[in-house]
């Protein structure tokens, strides 16, 4: 999940996008400030996010870690552990600091769970734990939402790094967790496109098959107040030029809040492309568990991990 560091497109136009997810979260917090679980923070990065979280006023974080790695942590970075609460975990290990993290998640003492320095399949143990983890009846998947250039404003992209294979039954919980994330955006009626290598159905492809009948589940209120169309080319779905010389009459064409993907190939190369080829940037966040987490890769810009956790609080809302 590695991206450039530069928070400024290619033009050097800030992302005035993320920076306003920021403000979003911002707003929410002053009435009622989300209590993010940073999960084994022992490096100096992941020190410097919790640090600036809390400049930022998103969230109150808690560190979870063992005690002297923390220490030792804060010292390489500078920072006074003094201004968060931090509990400390039974052994060195990272399991148990994830441990802790899932069961104060599960005891509502925690609405968001962010990554530190451990690794994401460390992390993701404790939370797919039948027994113990974050589990709940809905498939755990990912979404990114970006911040493109060429681009008139943020677009979610789902799922390029959970579901490798997804079958019909999983992309339906693929596509109702970002359609809530969106909403718990602001976006009442996400529009979703279904996309896949071509725009009509075509039995060889299955995904075409998967999307007419996602539309037709959307149609009978599987999503109540989303637009769902497809199949889409990514071509279509991303220009409405490029639909209507297809000959598409289309609503969400050229205006998609939300690009459902096949399959976890096409999604992460389109993800990385976006950000490799395009100049954008993103939040990403694993959802449908218990409490949204962010998962962090050493190579994300401040800018990503501060909207990354903007997104966390926001979807963590009740309301």
């Amino acid at each position: 999940m590695s991206k450039p560091s530069s928070e400024v497109d290619n033009q050097g136009t800030p992302y005035l996008r993320l920076s306003a997810l920021i403000e979003q979260a911002k707003t929410s917090a002053a009435s009622a400030l989300p209590v993010l679980g940073l999960v084994y923070p022992c490096d100096a990065l992941s020190m410097e996010a919790a640090a600036n979280i809390h400049l930022q006023g998103i969230a109150r974080v808690v560190l979870l870690g063992p005690q002297d790695r923390m220490n030792r942590a804060a010292e390489a970075a500078g920072i006074d552990l003094s201004a968060f609460e931090c509990v400390h975990a039974d052994t060195a290990a990272p399991e148990s600091a994830a441990a802790c993290a899932t069961q104060w998640a599960r005891e509502g003492r925690l609405t968001a769970l962010m990554k530190g320095s451990l690794h994401t399949d460390e992390l993701m143990s404790a939370v797919v734990n039948r027994d113990t983890g974050l589990r709940t009846d809905k498939r755990i998947s990912h979404a990114f939402v970006f911040d493109l250039p060429r681009y008139h404003k943020l677009l979610a992209l789902a799922d390029c790094v959970v579901n490798i294979a997804p079958d019909l039954k999983t992309k339906r919980d693929v596509l109702g967790n970002a359609v809530t994330l969106l909403q718990k955006l602001g976006i009442a009626e996400p529009k979703v496109a279904i996309v896949a290598a071509v725009e009509s159905v075509n039995p060889a492809i299955p995904a075409t098959l998967d999307a007419q009948e996602l539309v037709q589940q959307s149609k009978n209120g599987a999503w109540p107040g989303a637009l769902v169309e497809g199949p889409f080319g990514f071509d279509n779905a991303f220009s409405a030029q490029a639909a209507r010389l297809k000959g598409m009459n289309s609503q969400v064409a050229g205006d998609a809040d939300l690009m459902l993907m096949p399959d976890l190939n096409a999604g992460n190369m389109l993800y990385k492309s976006f950000v490799y080829v395009g100049g954008g940037e993103c939040a990403g966040l694993v959802l449908g568990a218990q409490v949204p987490i962010v998962l962090t890769s050493r190579a994300d810009s401040l800018l990503a991990r501060t909207a990354s956790v903007a997104l966390a609080t926001l979807a963590s809302r009740t309301h």
